[in-house]
């Protein structure tokens, strides 16, 4: 399946705000948004003001980059939010926060959500005992993540593992720190997902 292999701080700067794509690199003065504070490209500093139709496409852009997805899958995870109960926008948003690779960033083995992804494909984690290697494999209420015994030496598993515990955890998620491992309690709210993104304007947008 096709990734964006480009520079990752251009995404953040397109969006002209930081989305924390590097993970720790982003809260020091190297990031990009800091550094240049407009869009990349020849024109980046003259854009002029975005229709309503420019507002909503780069709404779910920004959500596209935030979790890593391309445009074919994205538009799967929608008709799959409004096709269940509750507000399709918010459904939407517990989707893309239900994926493996998401949830072990969340759970702090991983520093961002692309080296979570890389780290799931190479066979470091299991689910509930079972090997799992599938990135956007949808965890549910009860399941335990764990790193795979082979890889608990990893260091960048421990390193990321030693930051995120002095940043904390999110409630929908039990972290055991000793052992590796955490439970995917229950699917967050919609204000316990941190993000800034108005979630409604990517629905008026796949509504046209």
């Amino acid at each position: 399946m096709a990734r964006y292999t480009g520079a990752l701080c251009r995404l953040c700067r397109r969006e002209g705000e930081k989305l924390f794509l590097k993970g720790n690199r982003c809260y020091t003065e190297k990031c990009g948004v800091e550094r240049r504070k407009y869009a990349p490209g020849q024109h980046g500093q003259s854009r002029g003001k975005l229709s309503d139709y420019g507002i909503q496409l780069r709404e779910k852009q920004k959500v596209r980059r935030i979790y890593g997805i391309m445009e074919d899958q994205f538009r799967i995870y929608f008709k799959k939010a409004a096709g269940m109960k509750g507000i399709t926008g918010e459904v939407l948003l517990q989707l893309l926060e239900r994926r493996l690779d998401n949830a072990v960033c969340r759970m702090g083995f991983a520093s961002n959500r692309r080296q979570a992804r890389q780290l799931v494909k190479h066979g470091h984690f299991q689910v509930n005992g079972k090997q799992v290697d599938i990135p956007s494999y949808l965890l549910k209420p009860g399941d335990v993540v764990e790193v795979k015994e082979s890889s608990r030496e990893s260091q960048i598993i421990s390193d990321n593992l030693s930051i995120a515990e002095h940043k904390g955890f999110p409630e929908w998620i039990e972290v055991d720190l000793q052992n590796m491992k955490a439970k995917f309690v229950r699917i967050p709210l919609r204000d316990e997902i941190q993000l800034p993104v108005q979630e409604q304007l990517i629905v008026e947008f796949y509504s046209k």
